[in-house]
């Protein structure tokens, strides 16, 4: 197994003895694939790696997977199970607890039924949470792991420059999408990192609004938000641009979106709040007139999952570290007018931060 891989389960088995927990079962693909190496999403079967106090790591996996998890993962105990027989056999056989043994699970990631399952199988009461374990593993990134970030951000710009090229009065929403997705599988990128999102006009004042048949019109803003997976690693980055001439409100929202952000990456170094890097953005657009338009958190950690630990809100006390990496993503959302938001991927140096999207920020004019 890689070296890596040896450390961190070795990090995790520590991490397990101060919490006292006798035995873990991973059932999270993206955490199965930050200790093991090998990544699968098994839909709606099992898939779980456990792990015990005594060392012992034991990979259940679908029979169809078998194959390549033990190629993946190189562990020493890798067991697949056909349809018709199901996991309970396997674990029955290699899984030694007694009533008091304390189970770590995953509580975000395991459902009630399955719970219940367990503690039929191998009658036991006493579960305890792995998330917070794996949070603070999964925090720091290593030189390998931010070199597929910086990969992954390289990717994000390209697409977004392939959406921009796209750009046209009375193409739809979705048509622009099209174009960038294919383009970007053209390139060898398998998997978006989430759905992506490309607004116009009102539309566009929706953080979480849904892309359709909506023809793009002069004077509208037009905002891109998306991602792309690289070495099972996320990226995430928003930009807005405008069709033809901005109105005066439009430039000034832009305008005021922009330095809100710069002056929150300045903020970033080791060893202040993280609750600072929120708060910088969203006292500058308050002081503005808009704060009540910035209905967001400024941002959130990435790594193997799109959001993850750290949250950047205003109340996060926790303190940023060297390696942690992080959007930055304040907006101004308009109801009749449209929303910006512009954001980028960084991550903490010694000192400072890295910005690891390099897409101009610019307010692009599309058409003029």
């Amino acid at each position: 197994m890689d070296k890596r891989l040896d450390k961190r389960i070795e990090r995790f088995m520590n991490w397990m003895k101060r919490e006292q927990i006798d035995l873990a079962l991973v059932t999270s693909p993206t955490n199965i694939y930050y200790l093991t190496g090998f990544y699968s999403n098994p839909h709606e079967r099992f898939m779980g790696l456990f792990l015990s106090l005594t060392g012992d790591l034991l990979l259940i996996v679908p029979e169809l997977d078998q194959k390549q998890a033990i190629e993946k993962s190189n562990l020493t105990h890798v067991f697949g199970f056909s349809d018709a027989e199901g996991p309970d056999g396997i674990i029955r056989k290699h899984i030694q607890v007694s009533h008091n043994t304390r189970l770590g699970i995953e509580q975000g990631n395991i459902n009630y039924k399955t719970v219940l399952w367990l503690q039929r199988l191998l009658q036991i009461e006493n579960f305890l949470n792995l998330e917070s374990g794996f949070n603070e593993l999964r925090l720091i990134k290593d030189e390998t792991e931010i070199k597929s970030l910086q990969e992954a951000a390289y990717f994000a710009d390209r697409a977004v420059e392939i959406g921009i090229q796209s750009l046209q009065s009375g193409k739809s929403e979705l048509e622009i999408i099209a174009e960038i997705e294919y383009q970007l599988k053209k390139q060898g990128i398998e998997r978006m990192s989430f759905d992506t999102m490309v607004l116009t006009g009102k539309k566009s004042a929706l953080p979480h609004g849904k892309p359709g048949k909506d023809k793009i019109q002069e004077g509208d803003f037009v905002l891109f938000d998306l991602g792309v997976v690289v070495n099972g690693y996320c990226s995430d980055i928003s930009r807005t641009v405008i069709m033809g001439n901005p109105s005066e409100e439009q430039r000034k929202i832009y305008t005021i979106v922009r330095q809100a952000q710069q002056l929150a990456i300045e903020t970033v170094k080791p060893n202040i709040p993280i609750k600072q890097v929120d708060l910088t953005a969203r006292e500058y657009i308050s002081k503005a007139g808009y704060g009540e338009y910035f209905i967001h958190r400024t941002g959130h950690g990435l790594g193997l999952d799109i959001h993850e630990s750290p949250s950047i809100h205003e109340k996060n006390e926790e303190i940023i570290k060297q390696g942690m990496v992080f959007t930055i993503e304040p907006g101004i959302y308009l109801p009749q007018i449209g929303g910006v938001r512009i954001e980028d991927d960084v991550v903490v140096t010694d000192n400072g931060v890295h910005v690891l999207t390099t897409f101009t920020k610019e307010l692009l004019q599309i058409g003029k």
